[in-house]
């Protein structure tokens, strides 16, 4: 097996089957045992719906790039695959419809003060606790059906001091633990993605409220900020030298070509492309961010606009048209379940699509994906992706399958899939 340039490429020592019609069941965790931790370094920094498990593009990595190579991700999301690039020192360009992006890559990659200390650190948050000068409330005319009066009225007065530090190096830091109480401290529930009020949530918040939430909060910000400080003083020192490139656009439609000309990458040679589309009616990102993107500074009709471009929301122009996904169609009675299963193939689709024109010849496509069910349905979408990208002219690679040991599922709430989703899948495609 040899990349573009005839360099040697072997995943790994797996063998690799003649006949790709059945996935090789593989451990990610076991194939990639130098990450022991889903969440070491900066990894954890930010909390992130759905997150790409860091052994995954790590094997990518290993397995069909060199350093120095270049790969681009479409769904970046948290900068998973962004930061395994630059700990294997290669390059990388992250795109993701969510705005966030641009915050958290930042922060977490790219950040590189070296005079950053832990005692600075504490100084500044004592300053912050002590602020009564500075004040910010996002221009949200819902923000007040989210908090208790008197907690929004201190989180508005933290917020108005790190607002004020200008170019300070510790304010993202510090702005990580403000998000993070920011949500704990809402009437939001905190445990599970999605921006909504629940009976678990009100209880929890009339116990905190009959306490000292006040001492509570800063505890949790302190704690917080105190440990995102550490993870990023560790991650300089272990960050090969010198830095490989990481370019980031938040708040792009990577299904929309004419977004993708803005970037102006043409000039980069992208050898993989990595990544971990959302899944099938689970694709709700910008709203599980509201509260978070509201506190940063986004206005009201920001956030809209990019609330309609979730798949969930738009009408595809066309349908998709693969064996697999033309059964599925079929099988499905219900007209807006047909809608939404076209809209996430089309839109998806269309984003891989755009992603892979900036492949050179002989590069792979690298995708890492779920086959969730729709109502009782399961849906094989590594099956449809593939089945789509060789009638494009795609050589399948390899194909592996990660079965899901541990699952958290959501307590107490509605889930048409119980069960949950047993394995993910790697697809590996090579451009022609």
């Amino acid at each position: 097996m040899t990349n573009f340039s005839g360099h040697q490429i072997k995943p790994w020592g797996l063998y690799i089957p003649e006949s790709l019609n059945q996935p090789i069941e593989v451990s990610f965790r076991e194939l990639v045992p130098e990450i022991t931790d889903t969440g070491y370094l900066t990894h954890s920094l930010f909390y992130y719906p759905a997150k790409f498990i860091p052994q995954v593009p790590r094997f990518c990595l290993r397995s069909y790039t060199k350093a120095g190579d270049w790969v681009l991700d479409p769904f970046a999301g948290s900068g998973t695959t962004g930061l395994e690039a630059v700990l294997t020192q290669r390059n990388a360009i992250l795109v993701d419809i969510n705005p966030l992006l641009n915050h958290i890559v930042p922060i977490k990659i790219t950040f590189n003060r070296q005079d950053i200390n832990l005692q600075d650190m504490d100084s500044m948050l004592t300053e912050m606790f002590q602020n009564e000068n500075f004040f910010y409330k996002p221009s949200w005319k819902n923000i007040d059906y989210w908090y208790e009066p008197e907690i929004l009225d201190v989180l508005c007065r933290y917020w108005g001091w790190v607002k004020n530090l200008g170019e300070n190096p510790y304010r993202p830091i510090i702005e990580i633990a403000l998000l993070k109480a920011s949500k704990y401290f809402s009437h939001a529930e905190h445990k599970t993605p999605k921006l909504f009020r629940s009976k678990a949530k009100k209880k929890f918040m009339q116990k905190l409220m009959s306490n000292d939430w006040g001492e509570t909060m800063k505890e949790l910000i302190k704690r917080t900020a105190m440990d995102a400080c550490s993870r990023i003083i560790q991650l300089m020192s272990v960050r090969p030298s010198p830095l490989t490139q990481v370019i980031y656009h938040g708040g792009i439609d990577s299904s929309d070509l004419k977004d993708w000309e803005k970037l102006s990458i043409n000039s980069y040679p992208i050898q993989a492309v990595i990544t971990s589309p959302p899944y099938l009616q689970a694709q709700e990102y910008i709203r599980t961010a509201k509260l978070e993107l509201y506190w940063l500074s986004y206005s009201e009709d920001e956030i809209k606009a990019l609330n309609r471009l979730e798949i969930p929301y738009r009408l595809a122009p066309q349908s998709i048209s693969t064996p697999s996904l033309d059964q599925v169609r079929q099988k499905i009675n219900r007209t807006d379940l047909r809608s939404i299963l076209d809209s996430y193939f089309y839109y998806t689709i269309s984003a891989l699509e755009n992603a892979s024109k900036y492949l050179i010849s002989g590069g792979v496509l690298c995708i890492f994906i779920g086959s969730p069910k729709i109502d009782g349905i399961e849906v094989e979408i590594w099956r449809i992706f593939t089945e789509y990208f060789i009638e494009k002219g795609y050589q399948q690679e390899a194909l592996y399958e990660d079965k899901i040991k541990n699952r958290q599922l959501f307590r107490n709430r509605k889930n048409k899939n119980p069960e949950g989703i047993t394995s993910e899948f790697l697809i590996i495609m090579r451009k022609p």
